[in-house]
């Protein structure tokens, strides 16, 4: 395998108002080769299987071997599940604790889904919640992966940082904690959103940009290319977002109180790749190229999207969603000469 395009189950619409299957059939129909489950979808059919709000471990189970077989029907590699909330560097160490038991019910969901792939979101709880020790965020992470290397076939966590994450929030660092974790089965996951998004982008910045966007970005993608393992990338998402008309701080329409801006506006306002019809504008075609052609990747290229669109209501949704975001795959393959 070369290179595919894949999309995230949730960005063809809210696992609530769409239901997983006819967002399975959109995506497929518009051509894409493989998906990542995002759990809330399993949890979602779980939920409307049994009609219980809180299923028990086996109704998990079952609605993971249904999105598995829908998936198998409409010709879609699972690559992998998402997201594992809030896990490392917690003060709350019984949260911890069943948090060790949560993913142990998650291994035995990714064999039915016949994935390897768990991916790992650096946490974005309050600093307050948080014990900002790279050594135990890391020691919290290996335990993680020694479970997953016990298993058959062994299971591989993709760590990704966020542009909010309250610690772990650019490449670099995310980086130094997975070679502290120092196990074959955990690396990364790398999203254009996440690295320009807080290299290169500022939302609430009247420029939309960092004071030194360009060099800045420039420098730490050279640096990226020189120090990050291409073994260690697991798989790539590539989105961009949306340029705001005004800074998204208090009294802006995305503006929630106590999350960070970089927060609100991937929450609201991303984009697929090219929509510049639609305010795009992150240098994410950069990124891009540093990890296919400077790191040298070959993979499943995952087009991700989180945006207030996929809340929209109407079975049209999805479609819309599948159309948009294979356009900017072509567009990227084309432009990049994948194949």
């Amino acid at each position: 395998m070369s290179y595919k395009p894949a999309i995230m189950s949730a960005s063809l619409g809210r696992a609530w108002l769409h239901e997983f299957d006819h967002k399975v059939q959109e995506a497929s129909k518009a051509g894409f080769k493989g998906i990542e489950i995002f759990y809330e979808d399993l949890d979602y059919v779980a939920r409307k299987a049994s009609n219980n709000d809180s299923p028990s471990p086996k109704q998990l189970l079952d609605a993971a071997s249904h999105c598995s077989e829908v998936c198998q029907q409409n010709g879609l590699d699972i690559i992998g599940m998402q997201p594992f909330l809030f896990y490392e560097g917690l003060k709350d160490r019984a949260q911890h604790d069943a948090l060790i038991e949560k993913m142990k019910l998650w291994l035995q969901i990714v064999k039915i889904l016949k994935t390897d792939i768990i991916q790992i979101p650096a946490n974005f709880l309050p600093a307050d919640q948080l014990i900002g020790d790279v050594d135990l965020i890391a020691s919290d992470l290996r335990e993680l992966a020694d479970l997953g290397a016990a298993e058959t076939p062994v299971v591989k966590f993709a760590y990704e940082n966020l542009c909010w994450s309250t610690y772990v929030d650019t490449w670099d660092k995310l980086w130094n904690v997975v070679k502290r974790v120092d196990r074959p089965n955990f690396g990364v996951c790398l999203d254009t959103f996440n690295i320009a998004g807080r290299v290169w982008a500022d939302p609430a910045s009247p420029t939309g940009k960092t004071p030194n966007a360009d060099a800045d970005l420039a420098r730490s993608l050279e640096r990226m290319a020189k120090e990050v393992d291409i073994t260690k990338v697991f798989y790539i998402q590539v989105v961009d977002a949306e340029r705001m008309s005004s800074p998204l701080v208090a009294g802006h329409p995305f503006h929630t109180e106590g999350n960070p801006p970089r927060m609100n506006w991937s929450r609201n306002a991303r984009l697929f790749m090219y929509e510049t019809e639609r305010g795009a504008y992150l240098p994410s075609e950069d990124v891009a190229k540093t990890i296919i052609f400077n790191m040298g990747y070959k993979g499943y290229v995952s087009m991700e999207l989180f945006s207030k669109s996929m809340s929209e209501e109407g079975e049209h949704v999805p479609g819309e969603h599948a159309q948009r975001g294979i356009k900017a795959w072509k567009t990227l393959a084309q432009k990049l000469n994948l194949n």
